[in-house]
């Protein structure tokens, strides 16, 4: 068995920095989509999804895939926002078996009036506070983690059912 590669101290430290920050930054986004929308922060992004696909639609799976949800959690999520009105359920043409989730009107009203705020809540808690170079090694830093953790997935052992396949 290979000894365990503990975290140096500046490892430990960016590691304790990046897990304060997107707790913190979760919940701040989510208390601002809560006050301006009553909506949470995943709901705003399966909304945004759904405003960013073709026709405002998406097949359930995709869907799930896209926002890391399993599909008992999407199809929650879809029921409230359909429930609300700002979501659209329908069979799927062309798979008996499928669904889609489709972006209402007065969902596509919401997002319009509801992304200033949250635009603006993101750019004070973020980029606001970071110098241009900043943003630059973020993103880099954020797609060598995200390729790598796909990789990972891609490699395991032990594949478990990705998020949008399990119950």
């Amino acid at each position: 068995m290979t000894p365990t590669r503990w975290l140096t101290p500046t490892e430990m430290r960016a590691w304790t920095a990046f897990l304060d920050c997107s707790t913190l930054l979760g919940d701040y986004l989510d208390q601002q989509l809560r006050r301006d929308a009553r909506l949470t922060h995943a709901d705003y992004g399966l909304l945004a999804r759904l405003s960013a696909a073709p026709d405002r639609t998406m097949e359930i799976s995709p869907l799930a895939e896209q926002l890391k949800f399993t599909r008992s959690r999407l199809t929650r999520a879809v029921i409230r926002l359909e429930d609300s009105g700002y979501v659209r359920r329908r069979d799927d043409p062309s798979d008996r078996r499928g669904q889609l989730a489709e972006l209402t009107e007065t969902g596509a009203e919401l997002l319009t009036k509801t992304a200033p705020g949250h635009v603006a809540a993101v750019r004070r808690a973020v980029f606001d506070v970071l110098v241009p170079e900043q943003v630059g090694q973020w993103a880099t830093i954020s797609e060598a983690i995200t390729a790598a953790l796909r990789r990972a997935d891609e490699e395991s052992a032990y594949p478990s059912a990705p998020p949008w396949q399990r119950r």
